[in-house]
Order: C-alpha cells, then sequence, then structure tokens
C-alpha cells in the first residue's frame, strides 16, 4: 500500500535550500507519527512528492493511514497510488491503464459526473489528452449513468506518468497544508481550554510553531482537567512528532488581589496584563518567541483596540492574536473541525471572576494608580510556584486527578452550613435565602475560599453555593484535593 503525499503549496514556492529543509523535516515527521500509532511503514523523499509505502503485514487500513495523514501539518493533499510499468512493447496499449482505473473507480463513479486528467513526465508516443479519452471512453462505457464535466466534476480521476511507471490516484484528500513542525519558532500559547484558545493554538501548530500551553487556574481541579485534556488532544492529534509542556499556575491569589484592590471596571485589563506579566516569565524560560491568545476583535470589553493596546503594554513580548478578525461562529466552526469543541463546551463559566461593568477604553494614568496598590513579587510568586508538565504524560494523570462531589439537596442545622461564594455585587443583587431558617449561611467569596476554611468547624459539613452551580464544585474540588472532605455542593432543590 504506497500513498503519495503532496507538499503544501506555500512550501514549493521556497527557494531550494529552504524547501529541501521543509521537506526533509516533513519526512521526519511522518516517520515519528507512524511509528507512535504502530504503522509500519517506510517514508521516502523524493522532491515533488513524499512516498509513504506502508507494509503489507500492518495492521492498519487505507482509512487509518489516510487519518493520520490528514493530521500532519505541511501536507497539502495526498493519495493512494496504484502503481504499475507503462507496457514495454507498446506504450500505446492503455488496457493495463484502464483495468488499473476501473479497479479503483467502478463502484464510486456510476451515477456522478466525472473527468479524467493526466499528467506526464519523459518522452512518449501519445498526449496526455489520447490517454484522457481513452479513460474516459471506458468509464461512460463500463460505469452506468457518467458523464463526462470537465469543469465541475463529481470525481477527479487522476493518473500520472512518471517516465515508465503509470500512478493511479485514489481519491484526493486534504491535508492541514501549512508548515511542518517546527519550522517556525516556538511560541507560548494562553490555553484556558474554551472555543478560543483552543482555535488558536492549533492554528500555530498548523503554520508550523512548536507550541507550549500555558494554563491560569481559577477554578481547581475540575477546570484545570478539562484544560488539561484539551491540551493533550491538541498534542496528540496535531503535534505528536515534537515534545510540548503544560504550565499550570495557580493564578488565585492575583485574582484574589485585583478584586480586593482595583476599581470595579478596571479588574478585566488588569488581569489580562497580569496574565501577560507572568506569561512573559513563563515564557522566558521556556525560550518561546512569542505569547499566543485567542482573543478577536470586540469580542468582549477587554478586546477592544484600544484596551488590547494597554494589555500588550505590560509585556515585552510579541503577542500573536490569530483570531483577531474571526467571527465567534467562525471560531466554533474551526472548533468543531478539530475536535476541541466539545471540550469547549463542557468548559465551565465562572461566577463573577470580574466586574460587572468593565471600561471598553481603560485610561494608562488609572491603570498605573490601581497597580501600584498591587504586589509586583505576586506574579514570580506564582510562575514560581507552577507546575511543568510534559504533554505527552498527561492523559493517564488527568484522569487519575477526576474527582466526584457530593450535590446536597437536603440540609440539617446540625450537620451543614451553607457558604455563599458569590462575589459581594452577586450576594447584592441576589440574596441567598437559606432553605430552612436554622441554617447558617456563611458568605466567604470564592478567592478567599481557600485561606478561610482552614479556620472553620471541620466538625461540619460545607455546602458550597454559586448561582450557576460551577464555581462551586469546582471549588469544592479543589479544597478536596487540599485534603478537605467535608465539603459539599449545594443543589437547591428544583420549584416545581
Amino acid at each position: 500500500m504506497k500513498f503519495i503525499v503532496r507538499l503544501h503549496a506555500e512550501i514549493t514556492i521556497k527557494s531550494k535550500g529552504v524547501r529541501k529543509r521543509y521537506g526533509k523535516v516533513l519526512v521526519n515527521n511522518l516517520k515519528s507519527i507512524l511509528r507512535r500509532n504502530d504503522v509500519n511503514a517506510k517514508v521516502i523523499w523524493c522532491w515533488d512528492r513524499i512516498e509513504v509505502v506502508v507494509a503489507d503485514d500492518a495492521h492498519q487500513d487505507a482509512n487509518q493511514v489516510s487519518e493520520i495523514l490528514q493530521k500532519i501539518p505541511g501536507i497539502s493533499w495526498f493519495s493512494r497510488s496504484h502503481e504499475l510499468p507503462l507496457p514495454e512493447g507498446d506504450p500505446t496499449d492503455f488496457t493495463p491503464i484502464m483495468d488499473e482505473v476501473l479497479a479503483c473507480w467502478q463502484d464510486i463513479i456510476p451515477g456522478k459526473s466525472f473527468a479524467v486528467r493526466v499528467k506526464r513526465k519523459g518522452e512518449h508516443p501519445f498526449r496526455s489528452l489520447d490517454l484522457e479519452r481513452y479513460l474516459g471512453g471506458a468509464i461512460l462505457k463500463h460505469c452506468a449513468g457518467s458523464k463526462v464535466s470537465l469543469k465541475k466534476p463529481d470525481v477527479e480521476v487522476r493518473v500520472e506518468i512518471d517516465h515508465d511507471v503509470v500512478r493511479v490516484f485514489g481519491h484526493k484528500e486534504q491535508g492541514l497544508g501549512g508548515f511542518p513542525l517546527p519550522t517556525q519558532e516556538t511560541v507560548l500559547s494562553l490555553l484556558s481550554g474554551g472555543f478560543d484558545s483552543s482555535v488558536a493554538s492549533f492554528q500555530l501548530i498548523r503554520r508550523g510553531a512548536r507550541v507550549h500551553f500555558c494554563f491560569f487556574n481559577l477554578g481547581g481541579a475540575q477546570h484545570e482537567t478539562g484544560v488539561r485534556q484539551t491540551a493533550y488532544y491538541l498534542w496528540q492529534q496535531y503535534a505528536s512528532s515534537h515534545p510540548l509542556k503544560f504550565i499550570s499556575i495557580d493564578f488565585a491569589p492575583v485574582v484574589e488581589e485585583i478584586l480586593t484592590k482595583v476599581d470595579n471596571g478596571l479588574m478585566g485589563v488588569v488581569l489580562k496584563r497580569q496574565m501577560l506579566r507572568a506569561a512573559e516569565i513563563v515564557a522566558n524560560n521556556l525560550h518561546t518567541a512569542a505569547i499566543v491568545t485567542g482573543e478577536a476583535l470586540g469580542q468582549v470589553s477587554s478586546q477592544t483596540l484600544s484596551n488590547l493596546s494597554v494589555i500588550d503594554e505590560a509585556t515585552d513580548k510579541l503577542v500573536l492574536r490569530p483570531l483577531i478578525t474571526m467571527d465567534k461562529q467562525e471560531i466554533i466552526n474551526i472548533a468543531q473541525q478539530i475536535g476541541t469543541a466539545d471540550f469547549a463546551r463542557s468548559m465551565p463559566e465562572y461566577c463573577g471572576v470580574i466586574s460587572n461593568k468593565p471600561t471598553v477604553k481603560a485610561q494608562r494614568d488609572a491603570l498605573a494608580e490601581a497597580e501600584s496598590q498591587l504586589d509586583i513579587e505576586l506574579i514570580k510568586h506564582v510562575v514560581r510556584q507552577s507546575r511543568v508538565e510534559d504533554v505527552s504524560q498527561i492523559g493517564e494523570t488527568t484522569e487519575q486527578r477526576v474527582q466526584k462531589v457530593d450535590a446536597v439537596q437536603s440540609v440539617t442545622s446540625e450537620t451543614h452550613e451553607i457558604i455563599d461564594i458569590r462575589s459581594q455585587d452577586e450576594v447584592d443583587n441576589k440574596p441567598f435565602v437559606a432553605p430552612k431558617d436554622d441554617i447558617v449561611v456563611r458568605h466567604i467569596p470564592f478567592f478567599k475560599l481557600a485561606t478561610a476554611f482552614a479556620d472553620l468547624d471541620n466538625s461540619k459539613t460545607y455546602l458550597l453555593y454559586c448561582e450557576k452551580g460551577v464555581m462551586s464544585k469546582l471549588q469544592a474540588l479543589y479544597l478536596q484535593e487540599q485534603g478537605y472532605q467535608n465539603v459539599a455542593v449545594y443543589q437547591p432543590p428544583v420549584k416545581k
């Protein structure tokens, strides 16, 4: 079984030396990924193409090999190739070529329009057009209901005559395009697990950049588990030829400081600036050339041109935003195509992480004054405490960290207390009503919960509450990770 792989067009127009280098990198990537998938194959560099020859005793069928080739950056398209020698006695005897074409296409073409495309290399006693007409006539004769359409055919039958070798190609399958890893410089992507950041990461991988992932943990174990799974998926599907890093930073202390010291309208911009400052330290440690975000122009208040400008001033690193002009639906469509949409849909929304009335045009003077209240050493501290992992190892460890949290509806004053973990604004706008008069309700904002929980009476079980029920579960998971077992989630009964 042989596949012919064509390089992305942008590679073929480069200088001879660059084209050869990119081609050899792609060959090595193909070898590595096929080996990782237990495919016994030989990969051969042929300048204008790459040949992947799969051993006859390989367990993978053509569909499985095709799935692998579709996800390797640098490939424009590929096809299964059926090869036979040009007849020695009479090269104009097209019968063997016709037999091979019919064997490949006879079950597919009936009832469809088709075109035969022939390309030749070398000197032959016939024209490409001669062979096209012969094969077209044979197909019309043997495929009921078929018709010729040279402009917009349903099926293209492609044949290549390479001196004395004939190649009859199967279905033409599209590759990812782009450049092979790592022909571009390394970058650090800020991965939140949502639609935007996962698509932005994929776009840089597709362009040949090795992408390390930096995650700012605002929601405990379950949020991190989801993001780790997204990072592992992107690596496994599109970048498994090279090792990538996953860096997890506990950003709860930074969020706590912002929520307690920064004016309500500036919180979102300050948070993004603090993230870039932390990312710059990580990027420098990993020797990466740029920071990648999933921001799109005008999507939220912090992503106006004015705010993006002041956010970028927090770092000397180049900030790349591959989605900057995309609509949300375009981003979701790409996430669906690459397989990250399901991860993004399951990623939680947070209760009151930033203010409800953010500014769309943060003033530099106001930002400087607000940030003067912050501890400049805190960013360095949380980065020093970050956890760095090889993405290839995440698959196993993620499953081991998944824990279940009990959701409690029936509350008794003897054993339970309820902790409202929402922000003060949310509490003021929609006060929590206890299910019973004798139930104790505490208000501890989620960003203070980790430090305040140690001072609570450990003989009680504390039920965490937020309106959406998401942050409460994440915080319960986080506390369980810290060794507290007297914590669960309060789930109000559904009103009938």
